[in-house]
């Protein structure tokens, strides 16, 4: 689809004149993150790891959840870490049981299979834990809508602490503790930490509350290599305590003593890591993640869980091995179902709401679908899988409309679900809601979204004049790292480019190569399209064109210039 570009506001004169030892575009860039004190943007540019890193203690139920574990530990009771088959949920759950067996606690640790089982707490599995004498269950990056299996575990005489970061459901559990930013008695001042990040500040709590020196100084921070990996993963916002945790948490994984990440990522060809090739964000989002998300997916969580936990290289070989095969299947059985969904939805483009259902579309790959429909349309999409009578649901939404919101507006439609603003995940009642269930969120769709411009949108920051584009501003602009969500890679407009050269190049011709100068310039720039080969007919040789474009670095044999990275493109006006 044709997007539509827009420049962010910029910045004022009086802006600029506060802060007139920062480089006009560099502010920019700061201005459009949020950051306008002295104090935000030097937090920014240089997270400190004692300043950002809020105490753990702001969270109401923290002191309370933490001498409840200490009493668990002390009187030899059975724990469990009730987890997730995401990567956030797997890093929540390695995180914690790390703390906890340095603890000497006697616990173990339960993932649920995400098609058997479903997301969150189950009656059955609580009845299960009961009868193995478990007297408490910790939750990592769930259970935060399990008001019914919580009000059982207590019957059983389980006490529950939930560690999640879902959005606060209509009825709240009624657990031992609570710890979620989300939920508004926790008034927890970063309100977008992952599920790994409130695991992690459980950690930080229950180090903080030993009078025995078991941990040691430094032990915390060797667990943000977790961290930064379901950070990323789900796709929280990069900024604030969320930032610093990131970034240190990139320190330790790129010296990281866990031998299953080591081998995951050296079957990624990233590692061993050198001082000008280091894991970064987009590594985490494009590699590491992926392939720990496989497991669950695919087939069981336990396998991402004992990769990132085990100490023997063999057995860290062997999962990985069993990782890399998941995940090629995983790739190709989205393309298929996303094939399928094309043919079934009628006039795609034109809905308010994307709505597609299948029989037994894994549970695990539905929503990788939905999300790529929805960046690909800029439309909210549900994705129904039918299996056997169970009728589950995935959904990724756009910044206009509320999933989580929408499905509280029919929660009688629900056996459970539960997410928030951006993606939502559902079980029906019954296959006989099904009918019910469609109508009423596509009559909400239509009744937010109607009369709004869908149109999808390329947010750019500045307008970039490419004499300025040097070293200098190069090494600035990389101070914004780690880039993610609430952070991007900056996208810049560069306008009346002449085309001095074009061609496809790639497996299959896919990409587009250009180099491109402005005018009076003695010197230009290539720039990569990467899977825009076929644009190659739109242009032709001494054309003139606009483009949006990221600035990268490209290395090869020794050697090192500046790119540009097309994201789009389009003929200047002032084309013949």
């Amino acid at each position: 689809m044709d997007k539509k570009w827009v420049l962010r506001e910029p910045i004022s004169l009086e802006f600029k004149k506060q802060f007139p030892e920062i480089p006009g575009l560099i502010l920019q860039l700061l201005y459009n993150r949020g950051l306008q004190s002295q104090k935000q943007i030097a937090g920014f540019l240089n997270p400190d790891y004692g300043q950002e890193i809020l105490d753990p203690f702001l969270f109401p139920d923290m002191q309370k959840a933490v001498e409840r574990i200490y009493q668990a530990v002390e009187n030899k009771e059975k724990i469990v870490i009730y987890g997730d088959y995401d990567a956030d949920g797997v890093t929540s759950t390695v995180l914690l049981a790390d703390v906890l067996q340095k603890l000497g606690a006697k616990f173990i640790i339960y993932i649920p299979h995400r098609e058997k089982e479903g997301y969150g707490l189950n009656k059955k599995t609580i009845k299960y834990l009961a009868s193995k004498k478990v007297k408490l269950i910790i939750t990592v990056d769930c259970a935060i809508s399990n008001a019914p299996e919580v009000c059982l575990a207590a019957k059983k005489g389980i006490d529950v602490i939930i560690t999640d970061h879902h959005s606060e459901p209509l009825v709240l559990p009624k657990a031992y503790a609570i710890i979620n930013p989300k939920v508004k008695k926790c008034n927890y001042p970063t309100y977008d930490l992952a599920g790994v990040g409130v695991a992690f500040k459980l950690a930080q709590a229950i180090i903080a509350k030993d009078k025995n020196n078991i941990f040691g100084v430094g032990y915390e921070k060797w667990l943000l290599d977790l961290v930064a990996i379901g950070t990323v993963t789900d796709v929280m916002p990069l900024i604030g305590e969320n930032r610093t945790l990131l970034k240190y948490g990139l320190i330790v994984l790129n010296k990281t003593k866990r031998i299953g990440l080591k081998l995951l990522a050296q079957k990624a060809d990233i590692w061993p890591v050198t001082e000008t090739e280091l894991i970064n964000s987009e590594n985490i989002g494009y590699v590491l993640g992926p392939r720990l998300n496989a497991a669950g997916r695919m087939d069981h969580a336990n396998s991402a869980y004992e990769l990132l936990a085990t100490e023997d290289a063999a057995e860290a070989q062997k999962l990985v091995e069993s990782l890399e095969g998941n995940n090629q299947k995983r790739q190709k059985l989205t393309e298929k179902i996303l094939l399928e969904i094309k043919n079934q939805v009628k006039d795609i483009e034109k809905q308010f709401l994307i709505l597609a259902d299948g029989k037994k579309w894994p549970l695990g790959v539905i929503g990788l679908a939905a999300g790529k429909i929805k960046d690909e349309l800029n439309r909210p999409v549900i994705i129904i899988s039918k299996m056997g009578r169970k009728v589950v649901g995935s959904g990724r939404s756009i910044d206009k409309f509320n999933m989580i919101a929408a499905l509280n507006q029919i929660a009688d439609c629900f056996a459970n679900y539960g997410g928030h603003a951006g993606a939502a995940g559902f079980t029906l009642k019954s296959k006989t809601v099904l009918d019910d269930f469609k109508k009423r969120i596509l009559q909400i769709a239509a009744k937010e979204l109607k009369g709004k411009d869908l149109t999808p949108k390329l947010a750019i920051e500045t307008e970039l004049d490419l004499e300025d584009l040097n070293w200098e501003l190069f090494d600035q602009i990389e101070k914004f790292e780690p880039f993610g969500t609430a952070n991007p890679k900056p996208l810049f407009l560069v306008k009346s480019l002449k085309v001095e050269n074009i061609r496809q190049v790639g497996t299959d011709n896919k990409h587009l190569k250009l180099f491109l100068k402005q005018e009076k310039m003695i010197k230009g720039f290539d720039a990569i399209g990467f899977g825009m080969g076929e644009r190659v007919s739109e242009i032709k040789y001494g054309d003139t064109v606009d483009v949006v474009c990221e600035i990268n670095l490209n290395e090869f044999n020794g050697s090192r210039k500046l790119e540009l990275r097309l994201v789009d493109l389009k003929k200047a006006l002032l084309s013949s």
